[in-house]
């Protein structure tokens, strides 16, 4: 138990001090970003507590050097501590996976696009997308964000890979095929502090090997319909606490992915 405070700690504290650099060169005089808006770009640090382990997430917001136009990186680090933290199973206490992300939104009109980059190291496989965003305008409590975008799947030795493989003989790094996505994100404003998020995301695979085309998402399977929704608090103007649930069409709401997350804007 020991070991796995010390561990805990260490974590945080590490989480503590990247903020801190970032927080060095971010004027505190700043106006402050609606954290509950989906579309919003401000640097800040979350930690979140999952059923498979510790997420650290950093973001960097930054001058993109066009007018009316922000720009955010965000890097998040995934399921640390996972076999001593968390309760799936068959988890380890490395780092389960690698997210990194590129937000660059016009805030006069409300179009952006999104870079989406992800490493799974138990799959040894990952994807990297783009897709525009358009912010519509809100209607009473509701505001909709439609996106649509397309992406690579990569994969390391895909041959190894339970669903894409085509033979026995190593691969090395390839990409195995193409998708597409389509989707949105959604707010619902219930109070002043308190919001709802749901983003259901369509994907579809649209190329590459016979294997991958087939079981992109997985056996017999060429699309999924996934769903993520959070509820969110804001403690203070700067800080938040959200909850988070992620399912699809073949895995239920119960049996997903399921964490709590603090946010702190810098």
């Amino acid at each position: 138990m020991i070991k796995m405070q010390n561990k805990l700690f260490i974590t945080v504290l590490s989480l503590l001090a990247t903020a801190s650099l970032l927080s060095a060169d971010n004027n505190s005089t700043k106006e402050i970003q609606d954290m509950s808006d989906p579309l919003a770009v401000f640097t800040q640090a979350g930690i979140g507590f999952t059923d498979k382990g510790i997420n650290i997430k950093i973001g960097k917001a930054y001058d993109s050097g066009k007018p009316a136009t922000m720009a955010m990186n965000i890097i998040e680090v995934q399921g640390v501590l996972g076999d001593t933290l968390g309760f799936r199973d068959n988890q380890v206490n490395t780092v389960d996976s690698l997210r990194f992300r590129n937000f660059v939104i016009n805030t006069k009109n409300g179009f952006g696009g999104q870079v989406d980059i992800a490493w799974d190291f138990n799959t040894k496989s990952g994807s990297a997308s783009y897709a525009v965003i358009q912010a519509l305008p809100a209607f009473s409590i509701i505001q909709l964000y439609p996106l649509a975008g397309v992406g690579l799947s990569v994969a390391n030795n895909v041959n190894n890979h339970p669903l894409w493989a085509e033979t026995a003989s190593p691969s090395g790094l390839s990409v195995p095929g193409a998708y597409a996505t389509v989707g949105m994100y959604s707010k619902i404003t219930i109070t002043k502090k308190i919001w709802l998020n749901y983003n259901p995301i369509y994907l579809y695979a649209l190329t590459g090997s016979d294997a991958y085309v087939k079981n992109a998402y997985g056996e017999d399977q060429q699309g999924l319909f996934t769903h993520e929704v959070s509820l969110s608090y804001q403690i203070a103007p700067r800080f938040n606490v959200r909850y988070f649930g992620n399912w699809n069409e073949t895995t239920d709401f119960v049996d997903g992915g399921q964490r709590i997350e603090f946010n702190y804007q810098l």
